[in-house]
């Protein structure tokens, strides 16, 4: 995340030389620095490595993952065991800067007896006097008032989380986290599991694990001041607040789901205006995923679909010597030097995809992927094959499962005629209710609150197959018929054309004789009403907005 202008060259450790990065940005130890000058005798360093270079390369390998990280916090929690056995310690705290309120909030830290740590940065605690001072403090007893007042007369222990706590803190070693001239957080260090005083060795790469959290922080503040701009569009409408955006910044990198994808389905922003957003960021077309794109054969030759996938882009099409390429990321300078090496005599018009778009075009375009079933379905056609069914069907069958497959064509085509049918008469609900014995199943569309019979008659022997068919497209268990069950259809994945933005939720519920009716919601898929065109006066509207925002 970081550019490469903007990621150390050097790791600069006092006492251990430096570490540089090449242009393969894996960092080497300089030949010219010297490796022998200190005297390590710390058992943390192996002895078969010289000694200083061991513990470089452990601080480089942890640095790569820090600024690696697409999810600080994970990485931290994940590494608060590397850390403690890094400095002997039993317990580390790492906190960040709240500039709203002028705290320091615990982000990462040992042990569960409090979820939350706010300390002040000021003198009145350890790692706010580290912060408030900027500068290192290395306590050997806590409850020193000596050593304290030695240090500093206005530097205090809080007593008070030893006794919310019930652990009894004895060493302490504290660090301020900057980024140049930011303050960041602080990381604070609680009893070596020894009993002894943290060592100067300790203070060196507590010092050096702050710097690069720091640069991890910046780095991620930074990412999220991008995401603000990247979706201006969308802040600028009032189609999201900022609150919103940054709830949802971090939701979605905890679900490891584009951010896209995320305000669509769950903050339910519509897709067009999350194209125009795209398209105005990063000032190119928005292209959105079309089921009856042509194939261009001649773009995709000696193209890898693993590699396509990995790098999410794809081309789309020829205009005269011109090659249209989709990629979720259009300012991405190595991905368009790839596109620019894979078509070197073509001048590349660049246009913004969402990933999972792109993704469908790469299926589609190399045959993972089927054009979906049309949705123009005839009634009379699909009467006509249903009764065909029935009469093809033998008599002596008594399983009602065995009679008709929910794979079949008919069964198929039957479930998307009824959704799209209730979708055209802008029906509210569907009810599917099957009965015992030989009875036509019966299907009941909700339209302005009143139930009405749906045209087509559907023989016993297929109703089975039609839950089991429902249940196959929002993913529920078909042999589980003693429960009730819910799930969600979305239908893109099942049709295409009009049909592409339906979308329901379904729940299954047993009834008498082992049979189990379905009731399926259709989701309202349209745009919100702006609100200039909700007939607001102007002052009225003036006054809503200033409220609204935030």
């Amino acid at each position: 995340m970081f550019n490469k202008s903007e990621i150390p060259t050097k790791l600069k450790i006092p006492g251990f030389g430096s570490l540089k990065s090449d242009d393969s940005g894996v960092r080497k130890a300089s030949k010219k620095t010297p490796v022998t000058h200190l005297k390590v005798t710390d058992p943390r360093v192996k002895k078969k490595a010289k000694p200083d270079v061991a513990l470089r390369l452990k601080l480089q390998k942890i640095g790569n993952r820090i600024y690696a990280a697409k999810n600080l916090d994970e990485i931290l929690i994940s590494m608060i065991e590397e850390f403690t056995s890094l400095f002997n310690s039993e317990r580390i705290t790492i906190y960040v800067y709240d500039g709203e309120t002028r705290e320091l909030v615990s982000r990462v830290k040992s042990g569960n007896e409090i979820k939350e740590i706010r300390i002040n940065v000021a003198p009145d605690s350890i790692a706010g006097y580290a912060a408030h001072k900027q500068k290192l403090v290395n306590i050997k007893d806590v409850y020193n008032d000596a050593e304290l007042t030695a240090l500093d007369p206005a530097l205090k222990f809080d007593k008070s989380w030893d006794e919310k706590t019930g652990y009894t803190t004895k060493q302490a070693l504290a660090v301020p986290i900057f980024f140049q001239k930011f303050l960041m957080g602080a990381i604070q260090l609680i009893n070596r599991k020894d009993g002894k005083s943290y060592s100067k060795m300790d203070e060196k790469i507590a010092a050096e694990l702050g710097r690069m959290i720091g640069i991890g922080l910046y780095n991620h503040k930074r990412a999220a001041r991008t995401a603000d701009n990247k979706f201006n569009y969308l802040l600028k409408n009032h189609l999201l607040t900022p609150k919103e955006l940054k709830a949802a910044i971090t939701e979605a990198d905890k679900r490891k789901d584009p951010i896209e994808t995320y305000l669509m389905e769950r903050l339910k922003i519509p897709k067009k205006d999350i194209g125009k957003c795209l398209g105005k960021y990063y000032n190119v077309p928005f292209v959105e995923y079309d089921d009856d794109m042509e194939i261009p054969k001649n773009l995709l030759k000696g193209l890898k679909v693993p590699f396509l996938k990995k790098n999410i882009w794809v081309p789309l099409r020829s205009e005269g010597d011109k090659i249209v390429v989709a990629m979720d990321n259009p300012q991405n300078f190595q991905k368009i030097n790839e596109v620019k090496t894979v078509f070197p005599n073509n001048p590349v018009e660049f246009c913004v995809a969402l990933k999972d778009d792109i993704l469908w075009f790469i299926d589609l375009f190399t045959g993972k992927k089927k054009k979906a079933e049309q949705v123009d379905l005839d009634i009379d056609a699909i009467s006509d094959e249903l009764l065909k069914g029935v009469e093809d069907e033998d008599v002596e069958t008594t399983e009602e499962s065995d009679l008709v497959s929910e794979e079949s064509g008919a069964v198929v085509k039957l479930v998307n005629k009824i959704i799209i049918d209730a979708r055209e008469k802008d029906a509210s609900d569907i009810h599917i209710e099957p009965y015992p014995g030989k009875q036509d199943v019966r299907i009941r569309i909700r339209i302005d609150g009143a139930c009405q019979e749906y045209s087509m008659k559907i023989p016993y022997s297929y109703k089975a197959a039609l839950i089991s068919r429902i249940k196959i497209m929002c993913g529920l268990d078909i042999a589980e018929r003693r429960k009730p069950q819910d799930g969600k259809i979305q239908f893109k994945k099942f049709a295409s054309g009009k049909a592409n933005d339906i979308e329901l939720r379904v729940a299954t519920i047993p009834t008498q004789g082992g049979m189990e009716d379905v009731v399926m919601r259709l989701l309202a898929a349209g745009e919100p009403i702006p609100l200039e065109k909700m007939g607001f006066s102007e002052s009225n509207l003036k006054n809503f907005l200033e409220i609204i925002t935030q």
